[in-house]
């Protein structure tokens, strides 16, 4: 008999693949709709600026669609 290879990663893999990726996107979206919010909520650019800094958010990324 052969072996080749190890049968429980063979799927295992690319479940946990695809689901970080999902996260990923969900982390991603919310960011965004969490930056959109605080620019929402600023008086100018600066204030804009500095709450964004804060919440660890960066508002210079690619768009996507909100939905």
């Amino acid at each position: 008999m052969s072996w080749t290879g190890n049968p429980s990663t063979t799927d295992q893999g690319g479940r946990f693949a695809a689901a970080q990726v999902a996260n990923a996107e969900n982390n991603d979206l919310q960011n965004m709709r969490a930056a959109r919010v605080v620019a929402g909520r600023s008086s100018d650019a600066q204030d804009c600026a500095e709450m964004l800094a804060m919440l660890g958010l960066d508002a210079s990324g690619d768009r996507a669609p909100i939905s």
